[in-house]
């Protein structure tokens, strides 16, 4: 693996530990600050702004990268992650820790850009396995960072975050000295008007041929958050799982995934083709979550991991079909509208599925894996429409 790639998918890795260190240590923190017993409030609040940042700012960002380059659009947004790991830090106030966030959602490029990078150095038959490779970089960070989180939080409350903020920090200095500019960049003059951080979406109502594949972004993206707002309680009501069980259940799902999404894109693409991986996987998910519903032994879910395994084929075909849909000079600028895609349902799935979960916890806590089938079956039908 050349050295630019392993530059790319370190920024990925670190930017997923990071993500995954807050949840264990975040209530914590907040706890701490505000001194309030109960966060839980205070903790949305924080995830929608983060969101909600990333949203109006991803495809600004990502269009910037066409016109001045890949390379540093992404080390401005390792410089952003690093200054907000200080705010996280050292922070004694609450308006701190929501600055923070706010500067991380502003700068969060990362997966916009590492994308457009990839697609630029990349041959299309190899785009698959890269995106493959991509998506198990972030799996392995999101595996790791919990992990980390509650390790170091043992010890110190606010040393996960010292310990983020140097990682990127290094990373940054290793972008800055080694990375390469991907492309050759436009250098177009850029106006006021084009600085408008919403002047980018209006670039996809006219281009109607791409609404079907965003919105298939982001309904994949939104069955991923109900992993993260439904699993834990889910375990805990139909097994009487503990704290234990819950983390290694979600382990052995982000192993499986991170393993799945490494080897499997690439074979699976060259075989049957991008649309066929991608309905592939998404049988496979909907099968696993349709067997999670009726499951009345802790144990199924484990013996179920292959088949969610087999649903980490469809994100990265689904990615290498869409890299094809536009010309290399807007490849920045579509990514990043795909990173709002995905940041809008950041910030609407979770309202969504912790609300029908609260609807049918008492009688069938398991129904809210049928809606989440529901989701991907939607996606499906549009994946099956492409041409």
């Amino acid at each position: 693996m050349n050295r630019p790639l392993i530059v790319i998918y370190a920024a990925i890795v670190l930017d997923a530990v990071g993500i995954g260190l807050i949840f264990p240590i975040l209530p914590a923190l907040l706890s701490e600050v505000t001194h309030a017993g109960n966060v839980a409030t205070t903790i949305g609040i924080m995830t929608a702004l983060y969101a909600a940042v990333q949203f109006v700012f991803a495809p600004v960002l990502g269009a910037l990268s066409d016109r001045i380059g890949r390379r540093p659009v992404l080390l401005i947004s390792l410089a952003g992650a690093a200054i907000n790991y200080l705010f996280l830090a050292f922070a004694g106030n609450l308006a701190l820790l929501f600055l923070g966030r706010a500067i991380a959602g502003l700068t969060s490029a990362n997966v916009s850009v590492a994308t457009a990078y990839i697609t630029d150095i990349t041959q299309e038959d190899q785009r698959a396995r890269r995106f493959g490779l991509l998506n198990a970089m972030f799996g392995i960070g999101f595996i790791v960072g919990p992990v980390l989180g509650g390790t170091l939080g043992d010890h110190w409350l606010r040393l996960p975050f010292i310990a983020a903020a140097v990682l990127n920090g290094v990373n940054l200095l290793i972008a800055l000295f080694i990375l390469p500019e991907s492309r050759e960049p436009s250098h177009q003059r850029l106006d006021l008007a084009a600085l408008n951080p919403l002047k980018p979406l209006a670039w996809v109502f006219q281009v109607k041929s791409l609404w079907p594949l965003i919105v298939i972004f982001f309904l994949l993206s939104a069955t991923g958050e109900a992993y993260g707002t439904s699993w834990a309680l889910w375990g805990g009501d139909a097994f009487g799982w503990n704290g234990m069980m819950i983390g290694l259940s979600l382990g052995a799902f982000g192993v499986c995934q991170t393993l799945a999404q490494a080897f499997l894109p690439g074979p699976a693409v060259k075989l049957m083709g991008e649309r066929a991986a991608i309905l592939t996987g998404l049988s496979g998910a909907m099968a696993a979550l349709a067997i999670m519903a009726f499951a009345t032994e802790g144990w199924i879910v484990f013996a179920i991991m292959p088949l969610f395994a087999l649903g980490g084929l469809g994100v990265p075909a689904l990615q290498a079909m869409a890299t094809r849909q536009v010309s290399e000079s807007q490849q920045g600028q579509f990514q990043g509208v795909l990173a709002s895609a995905l940041s809008l349902a950041s910030i609407v799935a979770p309202l969504g599925f912790s609300s029908f979960y609260a609807v049918v916890r008492e009688e069938w806590p398991g129904a809210v894996w049928l809606s989440v089938v529901a989701v991907y079956a939607v996606a499906m039908v549009l994946v099956g429409r492409r041409r």
